[in-house]
């Protein structure tokens, strides 16, 4: 099959050409027979100035297209290239748009042939992707890319992408192909013309179907793997004891290995303690390699004892770094093989009966449809069914809520058991040497009434000092408005057509003779009262909420106790509220669950599709149960010694709301239900100590000291060569001054180091708001508009999408709160200058800090030494390894809150952190430093 592609990119005064912006730039590249045959350029005189933001986005400025033609000249060439073929690009209803409003303008018809989005194609065949930005993809498939957001070269690579994209078409079975095509109706591009072409030109070919891919029951899948049965009998295997043994070791994968003490004795310390069945703390500073020093000694131990192993880490970061980096080199390293598996919880799996059943049915909700050609295509590549691996908008997974994988009532059909991917990774598991998993699905498990994990009784837990916090919400209970809405409105009225509705078209067509059963009307009714007393339960909740506000100006994300103890008026008043919406729930619950159990009795007359609906209607069913029962934990009963509280966007108050309770000390949980159940638990992290002290943390989890092996390993790095560490000396004492002059003086501060620094800069703050405020002054200042600022909660984008951009710039600067002070590794000089805006205590109104104190002082404590201080020394250490990641790292760091060297606590932030001088320093001095030492 052959087609003319023409692939076309356009750079634009602004996005709304019916209001007035113009060309700038076009760029056409021609595409036939898979090869790129012709290309054309040209800037164009739009007839007005170019906007600042437009000239730094593109670099083209007024002056280039002084002499450069308008738009009306060239229109014959660009309508002549058009002729017969494909409209292509990266977005391409924007540049489509635009195009036509031009062609109008200059008196055409416009271009009204078939298009096609390279954006919307690289989201369907390439659903595992982290991005779909062109400058991302092109950096993926190596395309070399020297001038984003300059037309002639985004739309030659854009030009590149679609032959890769449709490559990979074209490889795919003809199975596939026709079910994509009669899913491709509602799409922006006309896929289905394409599409279409395609079948007929697979048909009159010979197909051959490659070797890693099968059909079963009409879906093309991954052949699974055909692995080995693992050996009974291992020969001895010793672990090494001797320096010269481990680094004889780590050579089979590094050839230019150095030893790191450190590592050798992490291992040691991992392989004594599952030895000597006993509980182990670990600090290991940052640079240690700490998950090689415990992966190593775990698989020894594990293949020797014919054992298991359970890795447990915080992040999925971390996770797929154990899976796709470190586990490679564990099995260069060893003589024998590893077997690891990844473990989550069943909701993460595909249910392939559930996805194939929902095939058949027909939607016309573009997101839904878009996400069942991703899995499609998806199904060829993948071997774990794991949704991690996919990028689904928020409509797709809404979508995944009613294909993933769970426990079916009317589905029973037992062909699809062995390509069942949950069954297949439990399976796995059972005969793995290490599982690899996550603290929330690890803390899953204990507090479950059912096993998930298989038996184990000696785990690793990376990133140990998050252990306790993880634990809090899967020993509490939460109740979110969206997921409340999300399951009713799964549900819905007649009116919504939605689960309900099919519901009583079911039993209308199956002549129903069971008067126990509520009548269509009255079931419609409870339905619409349920929804409407959500909604009225929700607006109370908010409301409450902000009356508590207590004043504080200018902040949209609340946090508010709920003290059951305090019953005030409009306590009392969301009480009965509560009641009343649990009572209705009830009855909704009660009344579904009859016709479910009404139509499981005749399970065998039900069709497919009539089956597949029921299957979805009964987990909404279980999850209004769950509702149900939060509602009543929450606001119908004094539980003991738990935290409740809201937490509310002022800004979409309803739609932002959750109610959450959590007990006030895991400690005793984390000790009955875990480690007095099993032998030996290793808690590795970089930041475990206070002043060289395991005491908090011991308390924290519920450990007593003398039955735990205690280990500090130093960090390799020589920090007083490779840091400076400075306290301006003309800052206000951040208590001392209104919030405005703070952020005005940081700002000033920021802007002097930043213009030393030229940038690569990461800056730390502890409440979004102040990171809010600083970022509104220092682009207001302009004095920084030639430097790239992306900041938490404004750029938008996750963490790791926030950090790769900053990586991008040389001249960059990063602001993040939360989420940033762990977890972001940029090495190198990609990040040269770490501030420290606050050090970082929680706000004493914090729920859980304030009910924490209270507790510590009505047993005689300090609430600030034994709780306060201690989390934020835990936190002040992660930040602080954020600068140093490698032995070649240089920089600085800058810590704005004097109350690190005026108050006698501060003391406890400098001890616990690597040896390092702070040097306080007034601005001019700091600067003179920077041009030195960078």
């Amino acid at each position: 099959m052959s087609n003319k592609y023409v692939v076309i990119d356009l750079e634009t005064t602004g996005n709304a050409p019916k209001k007035g912006d113009k060309m700038i730039q076009f760029a056409a590249v021609v595409v036939e027979n898979g090869e790129i045959i012709d290309q054309f350029s040209s800037l164009i005189q739009p007839n007005q100035s170019i906007p600042p933001f437009i000239e730094e986005l593109t670099g083209l400025t007024d002056d280039m297209v002084k002499g450069a033609p308008t738009f009306d000249e060239i229109a014959p060439k660009v309508l002549k290239m058009l002729d017969g073929a494909y409209f292509v690009a990266h977005n391409v209803l924007f540049d489509l748009s635009f195009l036509q409003e031009e062609l109008i303008d200059a008196g055409y018809n416009g271009f009204y042939g078939p298009v096609l989005d390279t954006v919307e194609l690289a989201r369907i065949l390439l659903p595992s992707e982290d991005s779909y930005k062109l400058s991302d993809l092109a950096n993926q498939f190596g395309l070399n890319h020297d001038r984003p957001h300059q037309a002639d070269s985004d739309a030659y690579v854009t030009a590149e992408l679609l032959l890769i994209l449709e490559k990979k078409l074209k490889y795919l079975p003809v199975q596939t192909i026709k079910q994509l095509h009669k899913l491709s109706g509602g799409l922006k591009s006309d896929l289905d013309i394409y599409l279409d072409e395609l079948i007929q030109w697979k048909e009159a070919t010979l197909e051959a179907l490659p070797d890693h891919l099968e059909i079963y029951q009409g879906i093309a899948l991954r052949k699974a793997e055909q692995k080995s049965e693992k050996p009974t009998y291992v020969k001895q295997i010793d672990f090494p004891t001797m320096t010269e043994d481990k680094t004889a070791l780590f050579k089979k994968a590094f050839p230019l290995f150095e030893i790191r003490e450190g590592q050798f004795s992490m291992m040691d310390a991992v392989y004594a303690a599952f030895g000597n069945e006993q509980h182990s703390l670990i600090e290991a500073g940052t640079g240690v390699g700490k998950s090689l020093a415990y992966l190593i000694p775990s698989v020894m131990y594990a293949v020797q004892n014919n054992d298991r192993i359970v890795i447990s880490t915080y992040t999925t970061q971390l996770q797929d770094q154990l899976l796709h980096k470190d586990l490679p080199l564990l099995k260069k390293m060893l003589p024998f093989s590893v077997e690891a598996v990844v473990l989550k919880g069943r909701s993460h799996y595909l249910s392939l009966q559930k996805f194939v059943a929902s095939l058949n049915e027909l939607d016309d909700n573009y997101d839904t449809n878009l996400t069942k050609m991703q899995i499609l295509i998806w199904l060829t590549e993948t071997a774990t069914g794991d949704m991690d691996e996919l990028n689904l908008s928020s409509g797709g997974m809404i979508y995944w809520n009613h294909i993933k994988n769970d426990e079916t009532v009317f589905l029973t059909e037992k062909s699809w058991i062995n390509k069942d991917f949950y069954y297949k990774a439990r399976n796995q598991a059972q005969k793995a040497d290490l599982i690899i998993t996550n603290h929330s699905m690890l803390l899953t498990d204990l507090a479950s009434d059912h096993s998930i994990l298989p038996s184990y009784q000696h785990a690793i837990i990376d990133e140990g000092h998050h252990f306790v916090k993880a634990a809090g919400p899967h020993f509490g209970l939460s109740l979110d408005y969206l997921n409340v809405r999300l399951i009713l409105s799964q549900i819905g009225t007649l009116e919504h057509r939605q689960l309900l509705f099919k519901l009583e078209k079911l039993l209308e067509e199956t002549d129903v003779k069971d008067d126990s059963l509520l009548h269509s009307f009255e079931m419609n009714e409870l339905m619409v009262e349920l929804l409407f007393e959500m909604d009225e339960f929700f607006r109370l909740i908010g409301t409450v909420a902000k009356n508590r506000k207590k004043g504080k100006k200018g902040v949209n994300r609340l946090k508010i106790g709920l003290n059951q103890a305090d019953q005030d008026s409009s306590q009392k008043l969301l009480v009965g509220k509560a009641e009343r919406f649990y009572f209705l729930t009830k009855d909704a619950v009660e009344a579904l669950g009859n016709r479910l159990n009404y139509l499981k009795k005749q399970v065998a007359q039900l069709h497919d599709k009539s089956r597949a609906f029921l299957e979805e209607l009964t987990s909404s069913v279980e999850d209004l149960k769950l509702v149900m029962d939060s509602v009543k934990a929450l606001f119908m009963t004094s539980p003991h010694e738990q935290v409740t509280w809201i937490e509310i966007d002022l800004r979409a108050m309803q739609n932002v709301t959750t109610v959450y309770s959590e007990p006030l000390n895991v400690a005793s949980l984390l000790s009955e239900r875990f480690f007095d159940r099993k032998r030996s638990i290793v808690l590795a992290s970089a930041t475990m100590t206070i002043k060289g002290s395991f005491s908090y943390m011991l308390k924290e989890l519920g450990l007593k000291e003398e039955e735990c092996k205690l280990v500090k390993i130093e960090s390799p790095f020589d920090y007083d060569k490779q840091v400076k560490f400075i306290i301006p000396e003309d800052l206000p004492d951040i208590k001392a001054v209104p919030m405005e002059e703070y952020v005005a003086s940081i700002s000033e501060q920021i802007i002097s180091i930043a213009e030393a620094t030229k940038g690569r800069m990461l800056i730390l703050f502890t409440s979004y708001e102040m990171l809010r405020d600083t970022h509104q002054l220092i682009k207001e200042s302009g004095f920084l508009d030639d430097f790239a600022i992306f900041a938490q909660g404004i750029s938008g984008g996750s963490r790791s999408r926030l950090t790769r951009n900053f990586q991008r710039f040389e001249k960059a600067i990063l602001l993040g709160t939360s989420s940033f002070w762990e977890g972001v590794d940029i090495p190198g000089e990609d990040l040269s200058c770490l501030i420290i805006v606050r050090l970082p205590f929680s706000p004493p109104d914090d729920p859980m800090t304030e009910a924490k104190s209270k507790k510590i002082q009505a047993e005689g404590g300090s609430p600030f030494s034994q709780f306060a201080l201690p989390e934020a020394v835990i936190r002040f250490k992660q930040g602080f390894g954020r600068l140093i990641r490698t032995k070649s790292d240089k920089g600085l760091i800058i810590v704005f809150d004097r109350r690190i060297v005026t108050t006698s606590y501060g003391k406890a932030f400098l001890q616990s952190v690597p040896a390092v001088k702070a040097e306080q320093k007034s601005i001019n001095e700091t600067i003179k430093l920077i041009d030195e030492w960078l």
